[in-house]
């Protein structure tokens, strides 16, 4: 009873997430990435061990599962394990737990299946994180001196803005029945990043990739077999229906 308590807690809380984000006025952009995409999903990868690990955890996925995305033991050895991990354990934050809730205010999400959970009206899960990782913009008024369009008064800083640089949201005002509302409109560089736009954009894409991929490993697989279950099942009938036109050719 109190896991089914619990499960249904969970649910509630997944769906009030899902209303917040239908209530955002900011499209999301189309995420660029295919799970089938063994170069991006390797980017991803590393893009995600050395931004994401050190806060969010991936506790349901271990390191030598990324074999399946084409690495080898070793290189998953050379770079993505820190010295204290093995290529058989799960991906664990590096933070103490206890000071993430001092500073951000909650313990950072796991992100195994972060991509599945953030579906919604504008898209898929992919669709959301990928705009929510580049809608970042710097706001020293918060505590870790960063906001984002997407998800205001986030609690998360820009993990990612060296390669990004700072950018500064364009709003535009609007009066609606004596009331001012400011609309999102565009963004304007301030200061660059070690990445162009472009290169960003495809890095960020590659991320979000890889986390679509971890929230279920074996998707492509599981399509392949589908594929080829689909072209069975067709000539089989096929073949049924030309022994059922033989066995009743000579009744009347």
């Amino acid at each position: 009873m109190k896991k089914l308590i619990l499960t249904l807690i969970a649910a509630l809380g997944l769906a009030a997430g899902s209303v917040q984000a239908a209530g955002n006025t900011v499209a999301w952009d189309k995420a660029p990435g295919k799970t089938n995409d063994l170069a991006s999903l390797q980017n991803g990868a590393k893009v995600f061990v050395n931004y994401c690990l050190s806060c969010h955890s991936a506790a349901f996925m271990r390191f030598n599962r990324l074999r399946d995305i084409g690495l080898t033991e070793q290189q998953i050895k050379d770079n993505l394990l820190f010295t204290t991990e093995k290529v058989g354990e799960t991906m664990k934050a590096s933070i103490d737990p206890k000071q993430a809730k001092e500073w951000f205010g909650a313990n950072p999400p796991d992100l195994t299946v972060i991509a599945r959970s953030r579906a919604g009206h504008g898209g898929t899960g992919a669709d959301y994180l990928y705009t929510f990782l580049r809608s970042f913009y710097r706001d020293e008024t918060k505590a870790t001196g960063w906001n984002n369009v997407l998800f205001p008064n986030v609690g998360m800083p820009h993990a990612l803005w060296q390669l990004q640089g700072e950018r500064r949201p364009i709003f535009e005002e609007h009066e609606s029945h004596g009331q001012t509302t400011h609309v999102f409109k565009g963004w304007e560089q301030v200061t660059p990043g070690a990445m162009t736009p472009l290169q960003f954009d495809q890095t960020v894409g590659d991320l979000v990739n890889y986390l679509q991929w971890m929230g279920e490993p074996a998707q492509n697989t599981r399509v392949r077999v589908g594929v080829w279950v689909l072209i069975f099942l067709g000539f089989f009938t096929l073949i049924a229906w030309r022994l059922n036109a033989a066995f009743w050719k000579d009744v009347k």
